[in-house]
């Protein structure tokens, strides 16, 4: 079958035609269009803002495979990575142990999107046969070359299942959704919680209103330049307050306001009509996913309205399914969100060392399976009345 597919490697998104992209990552997901986080717009702006690129450790290695026609079946988003950041899947102890070995750990091979927490496709084919394909070609590139591993992060299920069968060893985590179940209003959410939480979410939300902020909301090309500026700062502001430095800059979220509008929606919090914070959201016509925030000055709760009720209300309103809040963070249980587990797939070429990180795997499912039953015991939501149950 591999003699019915040629492989090629993307230097750059730029390298293929952008409808073809986004009809590779649309089928890969059996959907009729491609996931925000999976179009070749949301690529190509990391690209040319220089998010991505060889100076910072992410080296576009774009695996794409065509058939016999020429025509593209399959694209895998591979990056030549010499670092770990931006992953959200941490593996900062194999690489620590590999240095205490003696051996080279970065570069390594990555496939994921660029700082982006988010599930989905990650093996966009046309068909079960490419994506088998392309999985063959991705671990032929790995073992031909003289780098320690091969990484998948985020991987839908099938995806997950498919890589673990072509060898690769399974590693899970855990996110925290909000699921909507056809909810009229925040009100009609609410009511679905214990006493308790619900009575602590209303005081929240009635503090950040008494501090005398407004909120306002802007859908795509309702974002103008000025926004975009003031969300920046707010952006860089969160990244300063904990001594890092941001990943994404002006020029990136510029191109996809511009290329990708009916995808964003930025939440602006003022106070006496002076801007002071704000939250941007992505979303689709299933899902919000809720990535960047920052504010300019403190407010106590100011984050909760802006990143988690502002969304709950959004996808209300928008009757999306599902609220995805971003990596780690049990504050957000309390809130309304549960605890659902994630997956990512790794390859480790020295045998003694893919051993040991299977052992380990092994290991961290009896803990992620333990965490997670912890978590749910500790629903929000009223005995009587579960999410799904209306």
């Amino acid at each position: 079958m591999r003699d019915d597919y040629r492989t090629q490697i993307l230097a750059n998104s730029a390298a293929i035609d952008a409808q073809q992209w986004n009809r590779l990552a649309a089928a890969g997901a059996q959907r009729e269009r491609a996931q925000p986080f999976l179009r070749h717009e949301f690529f190509d702006a990391l690209e040319r803002s220089g998010c991505v690129g060889a100076d910072t450790g992410w080296q576009v290695q774009h695996l794409l495979l065509r058939d016999r026609n020429d025509a593209p079946v399959a694209l895998v988003p591979l990056y030549r990575k010499s670092h770990s950041y931006g992953e959200y899947v941490f593996d900062w102890a194999w690489a620590d142990a590999y240095r205490r070995s003696g051996l080279r750990y970065y570069p390594k091979w990555l496939v994921a999107v660029p700082f982006t927490p988010v599930p989905g496709t990650r093996i966009a084919a046309r068909d079960a046969g490419a994506r088998r394909a392309a999985i063959d070609a991705l671990l032929d590139r790995a073992r031909a070359s003289s780098l320690s591993s091969l990484h998948v992060l985020f991987p839908r299920d099938d995806e997950a299942e498919a890589l673990r069968a072509a060898g690769m060893l399974l590693r899970h985590g855990v996110q925290f959704h909000w699921r909507n179940d056809d909810y009229a209003d925040f009100d009609a959410f609410l009511a679905t919680l214990a006493q308790p939480k619900r009575k602590k979410i209303r005081a929240e939300r009635r503090r950040v209103a008494d501090a005398g902020i407004r909120i306002r909301q802007l859908h795509g090309r309702q974002i103008r330049p000025a926004d975009w500026r003031f969300f920046v700062r707010c952006y860089e502001a969160t990244y300063d307050a904990h001594a890092s430095t941001p990943y994404l800059n002006l020029e990136f979220f510029e191109r996809i306001g511009e290329t990708m509008p009916e995808h964003l929606l930025l939440v602006v919090a003022e106070r006496d009509g002076v801007p002071i914070a704000s939250a941007l959201f992505v979303h689709d016509e299933e899902r919000l996913y809720g990535r960047y925030w920052g504010a300019l000055e403190p407010v106590p709760l100011l984050h909760f309205e802006l990143c988690y009720y502002q969304a709950i209300e959004i996808a209300i309103a928008l009757r999306l399914r599902v609220v995805e809040g971003g990596a780690q963070g049990e504050h957000k249980l309390a809130r309304g969100f549960e605890a659902v587990p994630t997956t990512s797939a790794h390859w480790l070429a020295e045998p003694a060392f893919a051993d040991a990180v299977e052992r380990f795997l092994t290991r961290e499912d009896v803990w992620v399976d333990d965490y997670l039953d912890e978590l749910r015991a500790r629903s929000p939501y009223r005995a009587d009345a579960p999410p799904g149950s209306s």
